[in-house]
């Protein structure tokens, strides 16, 4: 049986070079492929393989001081997920620019946003009601198939656009309310909570696991709507049958939550198409350069 796990801890590392090369041996020796990322603030992984040899790994990562009680969350995977094992030392564990903004002690990260289990977000939104707001840690492009029920969707297309994202003076009016961010399997959201708290916004959560542990408990009859992008072969996954498509076709605008990349190989750019419009497997910008550069020639 073919699983996938996405797993992170933030506890500080000493020596990241020896910790890459530990890893790279143990996945390899366990036939596992996927990505896992080392830096002096912990490490966060996303791994492919036979559940007991996934199983395997968990046990040899809590035989180490560091890495032991790590909270993996687990999904079905096909065997071809990812196309080979990846182990790199890196400046940070998410890609935002923002190492020096993060405390990180054997206790993760101490000036975060408070963690919520799903059932204490259910809890908030009984006691405060629409003063909640959900703030989605994601790229924007990840959320057209799937988010949080009124969630503000930052305008960012990558993760390095968060720190001047917030900066932006349209969110000082939420500044004073509860802001519960969220992220995929949580790791985004461990440092853009704490980035939020740097620049003023004072009451802010995260959701404990992402919205991974938060479907896995609700499926689609909680506060989630959509389906997942996920970053392997999959390109999305879902909580249960009741899983809608919220995302638009780029070219016929029909519900799709089928994400292809760009067939222009210098844009690539992932584009929502659906199975019905499977032949125009271009982007809406790379159709209309099309046509104006015929239009004009």
């Amino acid at each position: 049986m073919q699983k996938v796990i996405l797993y992170y801890k933030f506890v500080p590392v000493k020596d990241p070079e020896m910790t890459m090369r530990w890893q790279r041996e143990l996945c390899t020796r366990l036939n596992l492929k996927g990505r896992v990322l080392i830096s002096e603030h912990g490490i966060n992984g996303t791994l492919g393989g036979d559940i007991e040899n996934l199983r395997q790994y968990k046990r040899e990562m809590n035989k180490s001081v560091v890495f032991k009680g790590i909270m993996y969350k687990w999904s079905d995977g096909t065997g071809h997920d990812f196309p080979k094992l990846r182990v790199k030392v890196k400046s940070e564990l998410v890609a935002l620019n923002a190492a020096d903004e993060i405390i990180v002690t054997e206790k993760g990260v101490m000036n975060g946003g408070k963690h919520l289990k799903p059932k204490d977000v259910h809890k908030l939104l009984e006691e405060r009601g629409d003063e909640v707001v959900f703030f989605d840690g994601r790229n924007n492009y990840e959320a057209e198939i799937g988010k949080f029920k009124g969630a503000i969707v930052p305008d960012v297309n990558t993760s390095h656009d968060f720190a001047k994202e917030l900066e932006d003076p349209k969110y000082n009016d939420i500044k004073d309310k509860p802001i519960v961010t969220y992220c995929t399997g949580g790791v985004r959201c461990e440092v853009i909570s704490a980035m939020m708290k740097n620049r003023g916004f004072k009451e802010v959560y995260q959701i404990d696991g992402g919205i991974v542990k938060y479907g896995e408990m609700y499926g689609d009859d909680g506060e989630w709507e959509g389906k997942l992008h996920i970053f392997d072969d999959r390109m999305q996954m879902q909580f249960s049958d009741k899983a809608i498509d919220i995302g638009s076709c780029t070219h016929c605008q029909g519900k799709t939550s089928r994400y292809i990349n760009c067939d222009n190989v210098a844009c690539n750019k992932l584009v929502l198409v659906c199975q019905d419009c499977n032949q125009q497997s271009f982007c809406k910008a790379c159709v209309l350069a099309e046509v104006a550069s015929r239009q004009s020639s």
